[in-house]
């Protein structure tokens, strides 16, 4: 018996060292109580110098000041941002690859059957990173001066009132198609290849509406070329506060601004990525990052993993069921 009591003993012994041979191994892989050991790599699935860039790059300076480790924006532009999201979802889940997208990413499984890429199962959610806000403006020649007056006039004459935006599918004509939608009047959509010329038609008169983002909007609202109607968050926005919501204007449900977050690829330990998260909510909060934000045209959109993921939830059903009802479809 004794001998047999022996036997199991280094039987253990041996089971046991096996065991922790491995624990060196995985945690050298992604360790929160070291992490970060290395560079850390941020997918941007847009071109430098945009919004979701810009919103990339201010949110990362202090976390490499923090981390004294380089960080890394890796721009991976292509099909509407695609080709970035299906690099990331294929990335090493190791707690240092994430991927910094925007209101596409929830828009984008609604419009193609074929993206390559799970935007829910192929990511683990990390946090938001910026709200940029989408106000209702129109040009003077439409002579009114609130949601209510667009409503009443879009009764009276249905589909005669045209709106222009940055392209079919888009966040601003989404925000047209909810907003036609919940207010139950019928507008024009015009579709333009990009903001800018979008935002030149309306100040020209050509189209009368526009759900333009802030950054395009408000030059042109302080010096008097169009008119703002409401803004697209559910409380007023920092960037415009004098601008009554949408919500507050008569459309009770609307919410409606394009957005940037933080994903992972599926399998990132969760220790981690809850380290990265409050580090991120560290840097969002800092006053320096805030004032950069609003200059840029954002503001700071701090979440938890958790509340970061039931928002993505939410915004893919919305876009989904406005998709759906618009009859929406996108060529190519």
């Amino acid at each position: 018996m004794s001998g047999l009591f022996i036997q199991r003993r280094q039987t253990m012994k041996m089971l046991a060292a096996a065991i922790l041979s491995c624990v060196p191994f995985t945690a050298s892989w992604a360790d929160a109580g070291t992490w970060p050991e290395q560079a850390v790599n941020f997918v941007v699935p847009f071109p430098p110098g945009g919004p979701v860039d810009t919103a990339a790059r201010i949110a990362t300076a202090p976390l490499a000041e923090q981390w004294k480790r380089p960080v890394v924006i890796d721009n991976k532009a292509g099909a509407g941002g695609i080709v970035g999201a299906r690099y990331s979802a294929k990335a090493k889940p190791d707690g240092y690859n994430y991927f910094f997208t925007a209101i596409h990413h929830a828009i984008l499984p609604s419009l193609n059957d074929n993206l390559g890429y799970d935007a829910q199962k192929d990511f683990e959610p990390v946090g938001g990173v910026g709200r940029f806000p989408i106000i209702l403006v129109a040009h003077p020649s439409l002579n009114i001066t609130s949601v209510q007056e667009l409503i009443e006039l879009a009764k009276e004459k249905p589909n005669t009132i045209a709106y222009s935006s940055s392209g079919t599918g888009g966040g601003t004509h989404l925000a047209g198609e909810l907003f036609a939608s919940l207010a139950d009047v019928k507008l024009q959509h015009i579709p333009y290849k990009g903001s800018a010329p979008a935002v030149q038609d309306l100040v020209g008169g050509q189209v009368q509406l526009m759900f333009a983002d802030a950054t395009s909007a408000l030059p042109f609202i302080k010096s008097g070329k169009v008119i703002p109607l409401g803004v697209g968050n559910t409380e007023r926005s920092v960037l415009a506060p004098e601008i009554p919501t949408i919500a507050e204007s008569g459309v009770p449900d609307y919410e409606a601004y394009s957005w940037s977050g933080l994903f992972a690829p599926k399998g990132t330990p969760a220790d981690v990525i809850k380290k990265m998260n409050a580090d991120l909510n560290a840097s969002l909060n800092i006053p320096e990052t805030v004032e950069k934000m609003n200059g840029s045209g954002s503001e700071p959109m701090p979440m938890s993993p958790e509340a970061f993921g039931q928002f993505l939830d939410v915004e893919i059903k919305k876009w989904r069921d406005t998709i759906q009802k618009a009859n929406i479809k996108v060529q190519g």
